[in-house]
Formats: C-alpha cells, sequence, structure tokens
C-alpha cells in the first residue's frame, strides 16, 4: 500500500496596515497579537497619516522600501496613505488578495462620525472593496505610552472568529474600538451600531512669529444619541465595541421615499 503525504493546510495570509505609521506602538501590538495565526505581512504609512480619509496619491510618485522593523515579520514603508498601503500590498507585494486585512491600532477612537475621517477605517474600507475581509482596530488612548494589552487580547479573538468563519460577507468590514483601562474593567464585546455623535467644532486663530494669522482646529465631542445599542455607549461601560460598517452610501429609506414622492 502507498502511503500519500497529508497536505499540509495552507497558512492564512494576514495583511497589517495603519495610520499612525509603521514605527507606531498600535500596529507592533498588532502584529504581536498576530503572530501564530498566519504568514503577517506588514505594509503601513512611512510616517503618521491620521485623518486622511479615503484619499489616494495621484499627483506624486509613490515609494516602497522593505524595513526591518518586526524581526521576522516581512514589513515595509510607504510614502503614500493607508488606502495607497493597500492597494501597493496587494498588487505589487503578495500579488494576490490576502485572507484578511486589519488595520491599527489606532492611537485614539474612530467611533461614531470619526469613521468617515479615519485612515485607519479607510484602509479597512479599501480592502472590503476587493472583496478583502478586514477589520479596523482602534483604542480610546492617544497616549504614547498606551498600554495595549487588553486590545491585543481581544484584537486576536475577532481575526481568529472571521479567519474561521464560513459565512463571512465577502466585503465584511468591522470597525472595532477598544476601552482605554486595564483587560479586567472590560466587560466583554457588544455589536453596536454607529452613534450619532460629532465634534463641535471651532477653529482658534493665532499668530505665528512673523505676527501672521494661523488656524487650529479644535471642539468638544458631544454625543446626540442616547441609544444603548452604540459604540459609544458601548464604550463608556466598558465593553469593546463591533460595528459593521459598508462602503455602499446610498440611504435607501430615502431612497424608496424619493421614488415614491418625486415625479419628474
Amino acid at each position: 500500500m502507498v502511503k500519500t503525504k497529508a497536505k499540509k493546510k495552507k497558512q492564512p495570509v494576514i495583511l497589517i496596515t495603519n495610520d499612525d505609521g509603521v514605527s507606531a506602538p498600535g500596529i507592533r501590538a498588532l502584529v504581536e497579537a498576530m503572530k501564530g495565526l498566519g504568514k503577517i505581512i506588514v505594509v503601513a504609512p512611512d510616517k503618521p497619516q491620521s485623518g486622511m480619509g479615503h484619499a489616494i496619491t495621484i499627483g506624486h510618485p509613490l515609494r516602497m522600501q522593505k524595513v526591518n522593523v518586526f524581526d521576522d515579520v516581512e514589513a515595509y514603508s510607504c510614502s503614500g496613505t493607508p488606502v495607497d498601503c493597500v492597494k501597493l500590498a496587494v498588487d505589487k507585494v503578495i500579488h494576490s488578495k490576502p485572507d484578511i486585512c486589519i488595520s491599527g491600532i489606532n492611537h485614539g477612537a474612530n467611533h461614531s462620525i470619526n469613521v468617515i475621517y479615519s485612515g485607519t477605517m479607510s484602509a479597512a474600507l479599501e480592502a472590503a472593496i476587493e472583496s478583502i475581509p478586514s477589520i479596523g482596530f482602534s483604542l480610546l488612548d492617544l497616549s504614547i505610552d498606551a498600554d495595549f494589552t487588553a486590545a491585543k487580547k481581544y484584537a486576536r479573538i475577532l481575526v481568529e472568529h472571521v479567519l474561521n468563519s464560513k459565512q463571512n460577507d465577502k466585503h465584511l468590514c468591522l470597525n472595532v474600538n477598544f476601552p482605554k483601562g486595564d483587560d479586567k474593567l472590560i466587560k466583554g464585546i457588544k455589536i453596536c451600531r454607529q452613534a450619532y455623535a460629532k465634534y463641535e467644532e471651532e477653529f482658534d486663530e493665532r499668530k505665528d512669529p512673523h505676527g501672521r494669522r494661523y488656524y487650529w482646529l479644535t471642539g468638544e465631542f458631544i454625543n446626540f444619541d442616547k441609544g444603548r445599542d452604540t459604540d459609544v455607549w458601548a464604550l463608556k461601560n466598558n465593553y469593546v465595541s463591533v460595528v459593521p460598517v459598508q462602503f455602499d452610501l446610498t440611504n435607501y429609506e430615502l431612497k424608496k421615499k424619493l421614488e415614491k414622492n418625486w415625479k419628474f
């Protein structure tokens, strides 16, 4: 009887990116959290790109170089935006679609309206557009010395869940936020909706040493949504918030109303 070799199970490919830059503590924490789950490839901006939204580089050349930042993990720094990083990773580094794309861990919240401006989430959404399941991770702590212990634990749980699930939507994209604080204080994970909350903004007018005017964006975060099923509520009550998001911005309810009431 001829013995056949057992087929070696193919390792999932995990693409990791962010918007805080390839050397940010948050992306290092995410790489550490993913060790052992598959082949990790990092393509991230060479400098902070917070608030870039879904911007892409079209008027300047993009540069990418291999970097030795994460020891035995293949990593590249890119001169472009987080979205550029995902595009380049698929086309020039992996030469195929990874099994999952994860972005973060962002230093600071990406709940509520922040998802619109977030480079972290735009990278994840870009992957979803390309039919790559994706997750954006953010921690409600802006400090460079932020403790990512709990975030790493729950990030791994969620990535494992996505990788092992056979029913995933091909455009799956999750916006995950972690509350600040000790792991023991976190009550669990909540699937939420995006809260209607935003910054009431104003521009602080100042003068530079030459007497020329400049403006600095400031503001106060206000939650207008009192629902107990929102990401803001979950985070305030020490839950990890998970909001399924999509790139289709169509307002389907309004579409129905307009089709019914507007006659041309």
